[in-house]
């Protein structure tokens, strides 16, 4: 954000905050928090301290939404929530040019006495940062270790120097209310929209880096295959030679290493020399020769296999690419979240990748999308969800089912095997907990587990099973996610 936002975003928030106290913090990333300061539209102030995004207004959220996307609470939270308690904002300033925003609480302490806490927003590029002052105007805690002088704890506050890039922020594109019913609005639909291009970016540069990685493995894999068929080039001369060895038994002249043959198979029938081992009889010199000649047959033939399938998989993995390009220009990231789940799974043909489809409609399975990128899948009826368990989840899958309530099962897909986010875990338990006999209730129990703790008993019916290791949930029963 640049000054004259900043300035913009003061003004209008300043009469929204300003003798009002603070109240639940919620951590949203590391360097991030929004503040409840029951406001009459019930927004909340969001600050952030990333050194990419500085930025300040406030944003407009469900608590749950607030409570899904939340982190565990930083030291320097849970310090600004202890220290603001009881105050209430008198004033909220900015720097003159400069994008410092300065929040002057006051109120009093457990002894009666009068306290002012500063809380300064520091949206300064590089150094951006989140402090609490005292009255004295010195640091008493920041969210993340400062540079420089007056930018650490105990030290009395200084704005930081600024750097070129700095100043080239500074000057970046100025905001606009434009079409929304205000600024902080139009702030926040301008970084959402940021946020959700450098995903897709990301996601877009992930798949063509993957794809790229295999095609150049295939590549290479090709090379060498065509340089190990050409070494073997020739299996008929070892067979000639057994044969010529044992056509001179009672003819041929050794000496020493040298044996000289007479070339029956030539028209001329010259005789040619053959080295063998000085040790070895020429019978056993044959039988070497022919047991040769079938080893490299049989490489030859399953070189030649080998190249045939490498070539075979570099074309599905090229009409992969062109079909990842096609997505990437209609911009449809639910397409490449499910793409980029399908080359971590994608199935193996003669050793390598077979061309890609989308995934097959699995019969009596319901599918999702996380809002994480996972793929969920709800089983409809008993055997369904027999079926999804046993035979479509894979060991690494979470598996969820309601808590002492029929229902069905429901399994999050994890081809990369990394923690599933908590987010999703949640979205996901919400599904088992909708479509179970509890859906009605305002709390359900959802108990989950990797698949592969999961077993059949002998002889159950369809959709029991038996859990040796799992965790349990409350959530609301909920389908709030995208169907696929």
């Amino acid at each position: 954000m640049d000054d004259q936002t900043i300035g913009d975003i003061v003004q209008e928030i300043a009469p929204a905050l300003e003798g009002r106290s603070p109240g639940k913090i919620f951590q949203l990333s590391e360097l991030s928090l929004a503040i409840d300061f029951h406001a009459r539209d019930k927004s909340y102030l969001f600050i952030s301290a990333e050194p990419s995004q500085p930025r300040l207004h406030l944003i407009t959220r469900r608590v749950t939404e607030l409570e899904k996307q939340s982190i565990g609470v930083s030291p320097f939270a849970q310090g600004l929530k202890s220290e603001l308690t009881h105050t209430r904002v008198q004033s909220i300033t900015k720097d003159a040019d400069d994008r410092i925003v300065r929040f002057a609480f006051l109120g009093r302490n457990d002894l009666g006495q009068e306290v002012g806490r500063t809380l300064v927003a520091q949206l300064t590029g590089r150094a951006a940062n989140l402090f609490l002052l005292d009255q004295t105007e010195l640091i008493i805690r920041a969210l993340r270790p400062g540079r420089g002088e007056g930018q650490a704890v105990g030290q009395k506050y200084l704005p930081p120097r600024h750097s070129p890039r700095d100043a080239a922020q500074r000057q970046s594109t100025t905001l606009k209310k434009g079409t929304f019913k205000s600024l902080s609005e139009a702030v926040d639909a301008y970084y959402k929209d940021m946020a959700e291009t450098r995903t897709f970016d990301a996601k877009v540069s992930a798949a063509r880096t993957h794809l790229r990685k295999k095609v150049s493995q295939r590549q290479k894999l090709l090379g060498q295959l065509t340089q190990d068929l050409a070494a073997q080039a020739g299996p008929d001369e070892h067979k000639r030679i057994g044969d010529l060895l044992l056509a001179n038994i009672t003819t041929a002249k050794r000496r020493g290493d040298v044996v000289q043959l007479i070339d029956y198979f030539t028209d001329e029938a010259p005789t040619i020399e053959v080295q063998v081992a000085a040790e070895s009889s020429l019978q056993d010199e044959a039988a070497r020769r022919f047991a040769r000649y079938a080893k490299s047959k049989r490489a030859t033939q399953e070189i030649a296999k080998r190249i045939e399938s490498t070539e075979t998989e570099l074309e599905s993995l090229k009409a992969r690419q062109n079909a990842l390009e096609k997505i990437i220009a209609e911009g449809d990231e639910a397409a490449l979240d499910i793409f980029a789940g399908d080359l971590s799974v994608a199935p193996a043909v003669a050793g390598g990748f077979g061309k890609w489809k989308p995934e097959q409609k699995i019969p009596g399975v319901r599918r999702y999308l996380s809002t994480d990128g996972y793929e969920i899948l709800v089983g409809r009826a008993a055997r369904d969800n027999d079926h999804l368990t046993f035979k479509v989840a894979r060991p690494h899958d979470l598996w969820l089912h309601a808590a002492d309530y029929p229902g069905s099962h429901v399994i999050v897909r994890n081809p990369t095997r990394k923690e599933i986010p908590h987010r999703t875990v949640i979205e996901a338990a919400q599904l088992a907990a909708q479509f179970c006999h509890a859906r009605k209730d305002a709390k359900v129990s959802v108990h989950y587990a990797l698949r592969k703790f999961l077993s059949k008993p002998k002889g159950a019916a369809p959709g029991l099973v038996r859990m040796s290791s799992f965790k349990s949930i409350t959530v609301e029963p909920s389908e709030g996610i995208k169907r696929l």
